[in-house]
């Protein structure tokens, strides 16, 4: 019992250090350069500057069609937006392994789902619930770093040139083409109307 009353105390403190650390990275100051560089950088992770966003992409996405695959491509708007929410949590987790508790996912099976059809009838509204909640993690990262953070090469990285603010164009990039898709594979299947 003294025991596990130790082990919360422990993870309390350790909770309350590592809400220290996000408030004092959080308060140190940040160049004109670096918001900025925030600053355009959210803007491209929401989307929408030069094309549809997400919500756009994804609202009145009929239910009938998202396991439908049409003549020509090669995915269905469920593997498109599921493969899109696995893949920003990955870049997510990959960004913020301070634990050292990251495993890379294997490409490309870990990527994409298998089936053309959402395993139930509630699979598309949770990927789309959890990839505005992971994006909004991600948002978080970025407002917490201080300039230094986003250009350094996290140490747990394989690669040179791998650090935050490279993560964060990463996400935007990726997600704003297969927002591109989920568009085009709604064209097709005559169900989009902007």
């Amino acid at each position: 019992m003294a025991t596990a009353n130790k082990a919360v105390k422990t993870k309390k403190v350790d909770a309350k250090k590592s809400d220290l650390a996000a408030s004092v990275r959080a308060a140190e100051p940040k160049s004109r350069l670096g918001l900025e560089l925030r600053k355009q950088a959210l803007a491209l992770i929401e989307g929408g500057q030069a094309h549809a966003t997400f919500d756009d992409a994804v609202k009145g996405f009929q239910p009938r069609l998202q396991g439908v695959v049409p003549d020509g491509l090669p995915y269905s708007g469920w593997q498109i937006l599921e493969h899109l929410r696995i893949a920003q949590r990955d870049i997510l987790d990959y960004s913020r392994n301070l634990d050292g508790s990251y495993k890379p996912l294997q490409w490309p099976e870990d990527y994409w789902p298998k089936s053309p059809e959402p395993p139930n009838p509630t699979a598309w509204n949770k990927a789309v619930v959890q990839i505005r909640e992971d994006r909004k993690a991600f948002e978080q990262l970025l407002h917490e770093a201080s300039d230094d953070d986003l250009i350094t090469n996290f140490p747990w990285a394989e690669s040179a040139n791998h650090n935050l603010l490279r993560e964060a164009f990463l996400v935007a990039d990726h997600n704003a083409y297969h927002v591109g898709e989920l568009i085009v594979l709604r064209r097709l299947l005559g169900a989009w109307k902007r």
